[in-house]
């Protein structure tokens, strides 16, 4: 495995302590004075600031490119719009056109940053769409929502180029693959030919695969190898590291217990000098811990998640509830920010 460093993520007032104190990954919120450094034999050490070179402190501390124009000091919300049958929480709901615009200007109105649509399902044992297919329940319903006057960033969920490319020519900003160019090589092309920020995801195997007995000796330390390789996959296309976004890919390929050692180890994840998504909403996982057997049930657990995933620095929570989890947001901003910002 590699070196790593992980800031120990804090909120409330900060230290000078431990030769001072600095901003998880340019956060409002989050800040850090010790880090953990894990050496590739897995040995670790606790540092303070004054133990980074000036490469590590950018990585960890600096604030991220603006996405699509959206500032990251304050973590922004991505709200789903899948337009499929068979997604696991919201299947068919709004499969309808009609339906998925209504639902486009409600997140727009509740005030979401991103609105993610994806027209495949990529739901455990989900089976492939064709591109026609997925081309039809996306490009057009994009059309639609910026003839409405939505002009919200709209990213496209798909892992494949022909798809991200009829969208982004009827106006979606953002191609968010969860194969990180793995499945359709040819799609790191086309974004880097557009200019558009792209979300890279770790996944272990396909949609069709992925929850058969998973396993890794070192979840974290493999799934930050992965999405460091396709950084410099990435950057060797053509796409611009500060277009470059990382998802961990909760859920995809991981257990429970995988899951939530990610999720403890979120603040690892900016070791890799690219602004944080976190995408755990209605996950199965919360459902076991948290006794809620429906998806749509899950509003509690996911907020919990969420709200941990803000205290670790993440940049991005991509949602189904938004302006429960809208509404969240602006109470932990009430809560933590200095009080310096309100004098």
């Amino acid at each position: 495995m590699t070196a790593r460093l992980r800031p120990v993520a804090r909120l409330g007032g900060r230290s000078a302590g431990h030769g001072g104190s600095l901003a998880v990954a340019g956060s409002r919120f989050a800040w850090f004075n010790t880090i953990e450094r894990r050496a590739a034999d897995g040995s670790t050490k606790i540092i303070g600031p004054s133990g980074l070179d000036g490469a590590g402190r950018a990585r960890l501390s600096a604030p991220r490119p603006a996405l699509a124009g959206l500032g990251l000091d304050s973590p922004r919300v991505m709200g789903i719009l899948n337009v499929t049958p068979d997604s696991f929480s919201d299947g068919g709901d709004y499969a309808g056109r009609a339906a998925a615009v209504v639902r486009a200007r409600e997140m727009a109105d509740d005030g979401v940053d991103i609105i993610d649509i994806g027209g495949e399902s990529t739901r455990p044992g989900a089976a492939e769409v064709s591109v026609s297919d997925e081309i039809a329940r996306t490009a057009p319903l994009i059309a639609e929502i910026r003839a409405a006057g939505v002009s919200t960033p709209i990213s496209i969920d798909t892992r494949k180029s022909a798809v991200a490319e009829a969208a982004l020519s009827e106006g979606a900003d953002i191609v968010n693959d969860v194969a990180a160019f793995t499945f359709d090589p040819e799609l790191a092309g086309l974004c880097a030919s557009r200019e558009v920020p792209v979300i890279v995801m770790h996944a272990k195997g396909t949609p069709e695969t992925m929850q058969q007995g998973p396993t890794y000796a070192d979840v974290t330390g493999e799934v930050l190898d992965f999405l460091e390789e396709r950084i410099v996959f990435a950057e060797g296309q053509g796409i611009a590291r500060d277009r470059i976004v990382t998802d961990p890919g909760i859920g995809f390929g991981k257990t429970g217990a995988h899951n939530l050692t990610l999720l403890r180890d979120l603040a690892a994840f900016h070791d890799l000098g690219a602004p944080v998504l976190l995408g755990a909403s209605r996950k199965r996982f919360i459902g076991e811990i948290g006794g809620a057997a429906h998806a749509k049930d899950r509003l509690g657990g996911s907020l919990a998640v969420a709200l941990h995933g803000v205290s670790q620095g993440v940049h991005i929570l991509r949602v189904h509830d938004t302006q429960a989890t809208i509404q969240a947001l602006r109470l932990f901003a009430a809560l933590n920010s200095d009080k310096t910002e309100e004098e």
